[in-house]
């Protein structure tokens, strides 16, 4: 079963309307820290915007993600808050809220594209988005200051590229603040306006 194109139709259109990020409020359960490289921050939280292009498809909506080494909250919203997608992994079981419908696989990126058929690298997305490299990929090119400008990252289906277009300084580290990923007919832009890295809070 795919998504159905009102998901696409809504989120393009609350797209239009977003002057600013839609804040979602961090887990209580969590508090923030400083770390001097993203490396050593075991948990984050990213809020942004998240655009993606395809042969079929277009929209833009809001993101939300809390990383943690063992599970991952991620979520799409409209500009009034509302989640149109909600996406969660804890030891390894993955499960896909839309449309009002649950759906549970083992693997998140593999149930994403079941789903939606979005074609994003998700095991991959929580190196990137922190400016780190997986064993699947190589540098391509650097920034005059040493970051990285962009990388090639190997995929049995086809090779992602990913632009590190811009970058910022965020809990004490300096992140991408904008990536573009992208191969053939795919292409996918994360916008961070605030990354978070966090602990959990000692109770």
């Amino acid at each position: 079963m795919r998504l159905s194109a009102s998901l696409f139709h809504i989120a393009f259109i609350t797209a239009v309307l977003l002057l600013a990020g839609c804040s979602v409020t961090p887990s209580d359960d969590f508090i923030p820290i400083t770390v001097k490289n993203a490396a050593q921050a075991k948990a984050w939280e990213l809020q942004g915007k998240i655009a993606v292009k395809t042969s079929e498809d277009k929209f833009s909506t809001n993101i939300y993600w809390l990383h943690q080494p063992a599970a991952n909250d991620l979520r799409l919203t409209t500009v009034l808050g509302t989640t149109v997608l909600s996406l969660k992994t804890d030891q390894g079981m993955a499960t896909l809220e839309v449309d009002g419908k649950i759906y549970r696989d083992s693997n998140a990126q593999d149930l994403l594209k079941a789903i939606s058929g979005w074609s994003i690298p998700l095991e991959s997305l929580p190196l990137w988005i922190t400016g780190q490299i997986g064993n699947n990929d190589n540098i391509v090119s650097y920034n005059p200051d040493g970051t990285i400008k962009q990388l090639i990252s190997h995929d049995p289906q086809a090779n992602w590229s990913v632009s590190f277009l811009s970058w910022h300084h965020q809990s004490g580290a300096l992140v991408p603040k904008l990536l573009k990923i992208e191969r053939e007919n795919v292409q996918i832009k994360i916008q961070s306006n605030q990354w978070t890295a966090v602990a959990a809070r000692t109770k």
